[in-house]
């Protein structure tokens, strides 16, 4: 372990900045759901036009039940439901009618269940097209099998893992028969030979997602805007990564289980805590290579993203481990995480590494030891910062240069729908220190967070729209409603039109200017 007088591993914000807080399934079209499309561009557009440089996402990775992005089938693929089908037109793989069922989903709200049900039949039509054609279409995406060459560590397992689940009709893969309930297995199996087709189609979504992600992120980049990417410390017990590498977990492959899962104890909020259910990784397998898994994991995320967001970022530190088959998180205990020693592995492979740790909660001095000895830039959420003392360390005054600056994030209220929410003291406490009114809330967090000391302030697109309760995107703990918050086209071009420029004189004025 670093002493404290240690320079830090990393030292990459240090630059004043803002970014937008938008995941793409928010994006506003025709087709259910935000794609990649030339809405994705639009937004770029704004936040080029405003002054601001950065584009914050949740994660990107394909969902399953429950719709959340923080619980995938794979930490290493993309969400197909996010491929623009314009493009798969214009690119000859689907018929134009095809795609029209689409156009009557839901278009105010992300339609999760129209489409699973409608958009992976033309995902499957798209690479039919494509296999069969006696001559393969040319595709702006760069090579298939160079593609699957170099993703293969990850996209193999996936793509089979997501054919036998299909084949097992949804089914979780440690209830799959012995000959498959491990990639090990699976691999060598007549079902691997039978579902040969199934694997590939799999295969070529990502090679669309991919392709698309990255002539879109190419745009951004010429737009001088840089993409927030977000990963979760853990992941799904329903999930490729398991399946596949079940000897990095704490498992018991006899049994097709977790040992032990990961949540958080009791405390004010919750008397039994918070029973996540992820598997916990085995650190000591994990440090055994090096760290390679982790390592795969995120030369992923840097060729998708320009920073990365590691939710969680606590249990590097500690961790809280409970027991497989408990019935809550009480009976739960403190585990030591890897500690430094990762952080060094990543410093070592990446040295210009752009992270920024999840480091909210109630924080034990050696977390926040840890995440001073890395460098990492930590958050800060004004929703904290009021109702309390003046030294709730997210009032303004006493943040911190190394920091990002956020209203609220994904998981809180809206900064007008929590002010409303609020008692009349936090209320109270919010327009005597800002010295404000209030009617204006949204705003007036905003105008805030480009003044304050924290080099990156990032708003979440709700906000600069001052929006309601009615456009929370999640609220953690409830199981349905979440994840499905759209915009209109007209919403941001009236935000364009009013506050664009407003935004960039924002950003000269206290140096955040993209």
């Amino acid at each position: 372990m670093a002493s404290s007088t240690s320079l830090p591993l990393f030292n990459w914000l240090d630059h004043r900045a803002t970014g937008v807080l938008l995941h793409p399934t928010s994006l506003p079209g025709d087709f259910g759901i935000g794609t990649f499309g030339k809405e994705a561009r639009a937004f770029i557009d704004f936040l080029h036009e405003a002054g601001i440089g950065y584009w914050q996402l949740c994660p990107l990775g394909p969902t399953s039940y429950g719709d959340s992005p923080y619980q995938s089938p794979s930490t290493f693929a993309g969400n197909p439901y996010l491929i623009d089908v314009l493009a798969l037109c214009s690119a000859g793989l689907v018929r134009q009618d095809a795609i029209s069922p689409l156009l009557f989903l839901n278009q105010d709200h992300v339609d999760f269940g129209g489409i699973y049900t409608l958009k992976r039949p033309i995902l499957r039509a798209a690479y039919e097209t494509w296999r069969t054609a006696s001559k393969k279409p040319t595709l702006p995406y760069g090579d298939f099998e160079a593609f699957k060459s170099k993703h293969a560590g990850w996209l193999e397992p996936y793509a089979l893992f997501m054919a036998l689940k299909d084949h097992f009709d949804g089914q979780a893969w440690m209830h799959w028969p012995r000959t498959v309930a491990s990639y090990a297995a699976a691999a060598k199996s007549v079902l691997r030979r039978k579902l040969e087709v199934e694997v590939e189609s799999h295969m070529f979504s990502q090679y669309l997602f991919f392709g698309q992600w990255r002539e879109l992120r190419d745009y951004a980049r010429r737009k001088k805007v840089s993409v927030v990417g977000d990963i979760p410390i853990f992941v799904a017990l329903d999930s490729a990564d398991v399946w596949a590498n079940p000897d990095l977990f704490q498992f018991d492959t006899k049994k097709n289980q977790p040992l032990a899962v990961a949540g958080c104890p009791p405390d004010y909020f919750s008397e039994d805590g918070q029973l996540w259910g992820n598997p916990l990784y085995d650190w000591e397998a994990n440090a055994a290579d090096g760290y390679a898994w982790w390592l795969s994991r995120l030369a992923t995320c840097f060729e998708l993203f320009d920073v990365v967001r590691i939710d969680h970022f606590r249990g590097f530190d500690t961790y809280w481990k409970i027991p497989f088959g408990a019935p809550n998180a009480r009976t739960g205990a403190w585990i030591e995480g890897p500690g430094l020693a990762f952080f060094q592995a990543v410093k070592q492979t990446f040295p210009g590494a752009r992270i920024i740790a999840e480091d909210l909660g109630d924080l034990k001095p050696s977390v926040l030891k840890l995440r001073d000895e890395t460098g990492l830039p930590g958050m800060a959420i004004l929703q904290f910062a009021f109702g309390g003392k003046a030294d709730n360390l997210y009032l303004p005054h006493n943040l911190t240069a190394n920091q990002v600056l956020y209203p609220g994030t994904h998981d809180n209220d809206t900064s007008r729908g929590w002010y409303r929410s609020m008692p009349s003291a936090t209320q109270d406490h919010v327009r005597r220190y800002l010295r404000i009114n209030g009617d204006e809330i949204a705003w007036d967090f905003v105008r805030c967070a480009y003044a304050a000391v924290s080099r990156l302030a990032v708003f979440p697109l709700q906000d600069l729209l001052s929006l309601g309760t009615e456009a929370r995107f999640n609220t953690p703990g409830q199981p349905v409603g979440n994840w499905s918050w759209r915009y209109r086209s007209v919403q941001l071009e009236q935000l364009r039109r009013s506050s664009a420029s407003y935004l960039r004189e924002l950003g000269a004025l206290y140096g955040r200017l993209a």
